[in-house]
């Protein structure tokens, strides 16, 4: 798939960069995140994995600026994300959460125009330019014919990919998801994780929490491999996956196979430690 460059943002900008520097986040008095560095690969897919628990979401709710630190710093571009207005921050980053919702009777593009919202202003009102970058949304994920379709009549497949289009029609570099295909089947996870794939392979940096290990060593480039607040491992698939970290992870066995087409990690054989 070939994205025009009015859905890439600043993509293909070298200093367009998300870190996290010392970084440690609070829920009420309990530390989930604690004394964390990261830096974001640009331009790739990176999935954040681990145990329930760990502090995966609310990590990728700090990085969006949704949970404010306790200590340390989230850099966007080299500049502290929580001094940044709104706007410019919605202008570089898009975050779609887990439990996102919409009002009854949202069709697909009235969804994904919400997308086009930190580029209005008094001054600037819908343009063309928003129409034609909503239809090139429509068509990155394949729902075109879709276009008048309410949400609540569609696949769960499809509308995760209506949501993830809103935030393609965003136009942003930086793209955020947490747990795109829960609660999807398998056919409707392998659409979302193709769509994610080719949208890094287009130029975006996306960053997603992801529950199933196996799924995440097949479309991330990156994983980044967290256990209560910290980060244990990160790096490519191929590299860090092991059966020791999987335990480590997760406390199972597990026998690791190389998946024959893309050369990933799959895990199987899992049992419990006894």
């Amino acid at each position: 798939m070939s994205l025009p460059s009015s859905l890439l943002g600043h993509a293909s900008q070298p200093d367009v960069r998300l870190q996290a520097r010392d970084l440690s986040l609070d829920y009420e008095r309990t530390r989930i995140i604690d004394g964390l560095n990261l830096e974001i690969p640009r331009g790739q897919v990176s999935a954040i994995v681990g145990p329930n628990g760990c502090g995966k979401s609310t990590l990728l709710a700090g990085l969006a600026r949704l949970h404010k630190p306790s200590a340390g710093a989230v850099l966007l571009d080299g500049k502290v994300i929580s001094s940044l207005p709104s706007r410019e921050v919605a202008r570089r980053l898009a975050l779609l959460p887990q439990d996102a919702s919409a009002p009854d009777g949202l069709t697909v593009s009235e969804l994904i125009r919400f997308g086009r919202q930190p580029h209005q202003s008094l001054l600037r009102q819908w343009s063309e330019e928003d129409q034609a970058i909503v239809e090139a949304a429509l068509a990155a994920a394949d729902l075109l014919e879709l276009a008048d379709r309410p949400l609540e009549s569609m696949s769960g497949g499809q509308r995760q990919r209506a949501w993830i289009a809103m935030a393609i029609a965003q136009a942003t570099p930086l793209l955020l998801l947490d747990e795109p295909t829960s609660a999807l089947d398998l056919g409707h996870q392998i659409e979302v994780f193709e769509l994610i794939h080719q949208l890094a392979a287009a130029g975006k940096t996306v960053v997603m929490v992801v529950h199933d290990l196996s799924s995440a060593c097949r479309y991330a480039d990156h994983l980044i491999a967290m256990q209560q607040g910290r980060i244990i491992a990160s790096g490519r698939p191929e590299e860090i996956v092991t059966s020791e970290l999987v335990e480590q992870l997760y406390g199972v066995r597990c026998t690791l196979l190389r998946d024959p087409l893309s050369g990933t990690p799959v895990i199987a054989g899992i049992s419990r430690l006894a």
